[in-house]
């Protein structure tokens, strides 16, 4: 089955569960050719971990289609903020006061503003980024009455060895408290949950670009 096809029949998925949800098409890893059928056929919006790498695949691209929407959805540095600034229309992972207040200064200095989701580390793993659920309010008003920052909504990644539901619900309770319209939840193996727990971003990589 061809990469465009893997596409198409989750695109189906997901318009029967929820049509409002925007696939995000992770292309970290995967070469440009791979990329472009989903292009040709007329997606806009692609995820990229890494902003080198992002850079080096996308910058020449984006000058003769300014229409694509680059989402960051890895960790974000403070000293790779500068770069990711000015490829990238989505960021899915602010998680620091620190790098908060460098976008802002950025977005100011550029004259871009970005669309930005607060990483919750709604597992309170060690190993992940994320802003902890008990300092997620406060956070989130540092971003949007100090900063001005753009702020969509929350992100989760859930533990791996536990079922997604419980988080993707503890997200979305968190996500309305704070009267925000947009959840960044699921990935290719979760994505029909988060679907029915109300994501509006499913990130999605390896489900496409399998062969």
């Amino acid at each position: 089955m061809s990469i465009l096809q893997n596409y198409l029949n989750i695109k189906k998925e997901v318009e029967i569960i929820n049509s409002k949800t925007n696939i995000v098409v992770v292309t970290k890893g995967q070469d440009f050719e791979k990329i472009k059928p989903i292009i040709d056929y007329g997606h806009l919006d692609f995820g990229e971990n890494r902003v080198q790498e992002a850079s080096l695949k996308w910058s020449e691209y984006l000058k003769i289609n300014s229409n694509i929407n680059l989402h960051l959805i890895g960790r974000l540095q403070s000293n790779k903020a500068k770069e990711a600034c000015k490829i990238f229309n989505f960021i899915h992972s602010l998680d620091s006061e620190n790098l908060a207040s460098t976008l802002a200064k950025l977005e100011i200095i550029n004259n871009k503003k970005i669309n930005y989701f607060i990483q919750i580390n709604i597992g309170a793993e060690k190993q992940k980024g994320g802003i902890d659920i008990t300092n997620a309010e406060d956070f989130f008003k540092y971003c949007v009455i100090d900063l001005k920052l753009n702020i969509l909504g929350l992100m989760c990644i859930p533990p791996s060895d536990s079922p997604s539901l419980e988080y993707f619900t503890k997200l979305k309770n968190l996500n309305d408290n704070l009267k925000l319209k947009n959840l960044s939840m699921g990935m290719s193996n979760d994505f029909k949950v988060a679907l029915k727990c109300g994501s509006s971003h499913i990130r999605i990589g390896s489900a496409i670009f399998r062969l």
